[in-house]
């Protein structure tokens, strides 16, 4: 399956248009009954947003931005509305087409950046935020997988499927943005050589000619936690199990 990535969080808050991103997912489907079926997935995505395309001034003003690519790996349970793939012949009780739901867990690893003076940061390692050294978030991270489509035939073997997927996370760092600003005092503290880059990337209005970034200023949302859907369309085939008849 292929398709594009969106994400949502303290950088796109307002809906406002960000490029969605690649994605690249591969399933492994086991039919349980012709309306269940267990998967295990791979998948692939990448995000990003900036603040320069939001539709809120004082985000534009903040001029935060990053880039990510995730990995993920899934567990889930799809439920077919109508009978589907469960009969190597067309025939009764067969359907060429069915929505489906889909539900599952997954593990995802991610790495948050942006570029700097020519030069990308991995800003997590950063610690934008005042983490100290070994407080910072995971870049491993579980999430729920909630979303839909539509499975259809084109013969017994092969067919077309059409998906949109979200992904519920549990923190707020999918973009490194969360809490407040810290005192740039604590961030050097904590940072040594990366200092600079830390400090910088920490708060980059000043790079719009206004410094709104005080120690306890709200930086981003920490009530509200990132997430990103994926929208792929994909190849259907399917291996039918064929039993010998006993003499």
């Amino acid at each position: 399956m292929g398709g594009g990535t969106v994400y949502h969080g303290d950088l796109a808050p307002d809906f406002s248009m960000q490029a969605p991103g690649a994605a690249a997912s591969l399933f492994v489907r086991r039919n349980v009954d012709p309306r269940i079926s267990l998967r295990f997935g791979a998948s692939f995505g990448t995000i990003s947003a900036s603040d320069e395309n939001s539709l809120n001034e004082y985000n534009n003003a903040r001029n935060l931005s990053f880039q990510s690519t995730v990995f993920e790996g899934s567990l889930g349970l799809e439920f077919n509305f109508l009978p589907f793939h469960h009969n190597s012949q067309k025939g009764k009780g067969r359907n060429q087409y069915t929505p489906y739901l889909v539900a599952g867990f997954g593990i995802f690893h991610h790495n948050p950046k942006a570029l700097y003076e020519d030069n990308w940061y991995e800003l997590q390692a950063l610690g934008t935020e005042g983490q100290a050294l070994g407080e910072e978030y995971s870049l491993m991270q579980p999430a729920l997988i909630l979303g839909g489509g539509i499975k259809i035939d084109i013969n017994s073997e092969w067919g077309i499927v059409i998906e949109g997927a979200t992904r519920i996370l549990f923190f707020d760092y999918l973009d490194d943005i969360s809490g407040e600003y810290a005192d740039t005092r604590l961030i050097a503290s904590h940072r040594g050589s990366l200092a600079s880059a830390a400090i910088n990337l920490a708060d980059r209005s000043g790079e719009l000619g206004q410094n709104i970034g005080r120690p306890g200023r709200q930086r981003g949302d920490s009530k509200t936690n990132d997430g990103y859907t994926m929208f792929t369309i994909g190849i259907l085939y399917t291996m039918h199990q064929f039993n010998c008849p006993s003499w």
